[in-house]
């Protein structure tokens, strides 16, 4: 497969991809809305409690995937067996930082345990160092994960982690991911400096075109950002307000004894 260097053109997607028209259709019943969003739980003093809960209420509104740290990955795919509902895990979660050998590695023994969505980082780091070299090191540290992935039926989402990356970061680091074979361009860990943006979500979904889905994550908490993420070209999303997010469309009035949930 051909490299990138800093010089190679940044080609947009080649196809259309009418965000409008896909928002209204995922906005216009319960079930489509549902169906696009990663019911997600990433804290790290998450219980076996709180994410069996996660689970159950994956399975109940029929959400994309479930999605959970590595450890819990076993738990939940029991939880879910049988619901035909998916189980999401990050990858080298949430630097990116770690050897792509273990990288691999820690998606094989997902895999193996049940794991459908893979959710990787991308190393920041060696993106930013802005060197040929590093550019195609990038490029095979995600094409590692998606080989391994798509052998066993997986997807992979890259996640981008966008707030800390310049406008050019930003195209580069997807066209990497696009060229690795990523399903999705994902914005944000939420556990760095900020998570998804409209502007950030529209710049990725013209650079993916139609090739691959993006998703937009950290800091959707109510209807309103789902639907401002889904206008501007989020094809999935990434929240633990899910369900909150769901009674909002339903109409249902959130209870103020409840505190909204973070990502």
């Amino acid at each position: 497969m051909n490299t990138l260097s800093i010089t190679d053109p940044l080609p947009h997607g080649p196809e259309h991809f009418d965000a409008a028209a896909f928002a209204a259709h995922t906005l216009s019943s319960l079930q489509n809305l549902a169906a696009v969003l990663d019911h997600t739980l990433l804290k790290p003093d998450a219980t076996r409690t709180q994410v069996l809960q996660l689970c159950n209420e994956a399975a109940e509104h029929r959400f994309a995937c479930a999605m959970v740290n590595p450890a819990w990955v076993p738990l939940a795919t029991a939880a879910l067996q049988g619901t035909g509902i998916p189980v999401g895990v990050v990858i080298g979660f949430p630097l990116g930082a770690t050897l792509a050998i273990s990288k691999r590695e820690e998606t094989a023994h997902m895999l193996k345990h049940g794991a459908h969505d893979i959710d990787m980082v991308l190393n920041v780091g060696l993106l930013k160092s802005a060197q040929s070299a590093d550019y195609e090191a990038i490029r095979q540290d995600i094409h590692g994960v998606v080989q391994i992935a798509h052998a066993a039926g997986a997807i992979v989402k890259v996640i981008l982690e966008t707030c800390l990356l310049t406008f050019e970061e930003k195209l580069r680091a997807s066209e990497l991911a696009l060229a690795a074979g990523a399903d999705f361009l994902k914005t944000s860990t939420g556990f760095s400096t900020g998570g998804a943006t409209a502007d950030d979500i529209s710049l990725l979904r013209g650079v993916a075109g139609t090739r691959a889905g993006v998703k937009a994550s950290g800091g959707i908490r109510s209807l309103a950002d789902a639907t401002t993420m889904l206008r501007a070209g989020a094809s999935r999303i990434g929240a633990s307000a899910s369900v909150k997010i769901l009674n909002e469309l339903a109409g249902h009035a959130p209870d103020p004894a409840t505190p909204a949930p973070t990502y």
